[in-house]
């Protein structure tokens, strides 16, 4: 996969596609989606419960198409493509446009 936890990203397409970059919170590889903070917020309504004994509306973020997310650049800050890159053994993911490592190894 080419994004993962921590990353900035943006959003390419929807509402949310003007804001800055946020970080992702979370990835899920096998739907191919990811969450990213404080983007593509939906109300979730809650029953009666003990927590809350009148109900609640509590607003949460979705998951979002990795498919719709592009992986911000530390370094030249701008959204790039992903490459990967092979040492010995480990693969390094790069900059698609300064060539410079994104952070991370696998």
């Amino acid at each position: 996969m080419h994004i993962r936890k921590n990353d900035r990203v943006k959003i390419l397409a929807g509402v949310d596609s003007v804001k800055e970059p946020s970080r992702v919170v979370k990835v899920m590889r096998q739907k191919g989606l990811a969450i990213v903070q404080g983007r593509n917020m939906v109300w979730k309504h809650l029953r009666r419960s003990q927590d809350y004994p009148h109900g609640a509306r509590i607003q949460k973020e979705a998951p979002i198409p990795m498919s719709r997310l592009m992986v911000v650049c530390e370094s030249c800050n701008k959204p790039t493509r992903v490459k990967l890159q092979v040492l010995e053994k480990t693969k390094q993911r790069i900059c698609g446009k300064c060539k410079k490592p994104l952070g991370g190894e696998k």
